[in-house]
């Protein structure tokens, strides 16, 4: 521990931890367009279009469902950090709006930690919350979403270690090692908030963490919108060959946090190349076109409303003003 404190207080005092996360979110997006250059510069772009037009309507309708799903799930983010920090009198609608627009519009926008709190910031400033309080709602949804996608991925990885192996390139017993280090991890961090109060931050920014029983609840909340979004891809993937639920769905919350990771607008080509690249199975084409139909389902079509939303909602908002200062 002494080593890795020592390590850290160098590379925050000599290189800095934002040159070091601009160098792995560039090489990321680098080795993906390697990669993407690689898989698709023989492409047959008119076997895809055929492949998008032939994917079935209820196979397009139920992804919808699910990603709607998902992204009800979604404001249940902001519903928990909101009452996680006391403010029990922001109504669920207000929470639903703010939680649906700030990851529709970070999703696809990018440096979501900044585009997805200014909308937040926009909306709740309307119900008195100040910059610190939103600060504190960002940081509680993503604690709920970092412990959804980790307990996820801990799981799939101990269940299915050769399809994490097709994203990370390790070894199959790494994988199941770090599967059971991440559920272990987990399991430590449960027990520390259920022993007692648990506050991290000082000075004015102080958030108290969820209890246990919370915790397990704020868990589940990841894992449903985890689940909901991997059923939504895999309904889209090619019917041959069967990989299974598990195969897809943890080879999809990887190549999701990669895209993450990379700071890319909606992961774009990060997690389409990690896509790629580990359901090799699949015919190609094929499975671009369920890639691309996602894409349509899970951010295109939610940003667009998300933006209309936001326009009306401001709208509103100044021909009320207008209305009040004519009055």
């Amino acid at each position: 521990m002494t080593w890795l404190r020592a390590v850290a207080r160098f590379i925050d005092q000599r290189i800095g931890w934002h040159r070091v996360g601009f160098v792995l979110s560039a090489s990321i997006i680098a080795i993906a367009a390697v990669v993407l250059y690689r898989k698709l510069h023989d492409i047959n772009v008119g076997k895809v279009l055929t492949a998008m037009a032939t994917v079935e309507y209820r196979d397009v309708g139920a992804a919808a469902l699910l990603v709607a799903a998902g992204y009800f799930t979604l404001t249940f983010y902001d519903l928990f950090a909101l009452r996680t920090i006391g403010r029990g009198d922001v109504p669920y609608r207000v929470a639903a709006l703010a939680g649906f627009t700030s990851y529709s519009v970070g999703h696809n926008v990018g440096a979501s930690v900044f585009t997805g709190g200014a909308v937040r910031y926009r909306i709740y400033s309307g119900w008195g919350l100040d910059a610190v309080e939103v600060a504190k709602v960002c940081f509680i949804a993503g604690l709920t979403f970092w412990l959804g996608n980790a307990t996820v991925l801990g799981l799939g990885f101990i269940i299915h270690p050769e399809a994490a192996a097709a994203i990370d390139q390790l070894p199959e017993w790494f994988n199941l090692a770090l599967g059971v280090a991440t559920l272990l991890v987990l399991t430590g961090y449960v027990a520390w908030v259920w022993q007692a109060p648990r506050v991290i931050g000082r000075y004015n920014w102080k958030v108290h963490l969820p209890n246990g029983p919370l915790t397990l609840l704020q868990i589940g909340i990841g894992i449903v919108d985890l689940m909901c979004c991997a059923l939504a891809m895999y309904v889209l993937t090619p019917n041959e060959p069967d990989l299974g639920f598990i195969t897809v769905a943890v080879i999809f919350v990887s190549a999701t946090l990669l895209g993450f990771a990379s700071h890319s607008p909606g992961g774009l080509g990060v997690f389409d190349a990690a896509m790629l690249v580990a359901l090799w199975q699949y015919d190609k084409e094929e499975l671009l076109a369920g890639l691309l139909i996602f894409r349509l389902l899970y951010y295109l079509l939610p940003f667009a409303l998300a933006l209309a939303i936001l326009g009306l909602r401001e709208l509103a908002l100044g021909l009320a003003r207008k209305r009040d200062v004519g009055g």
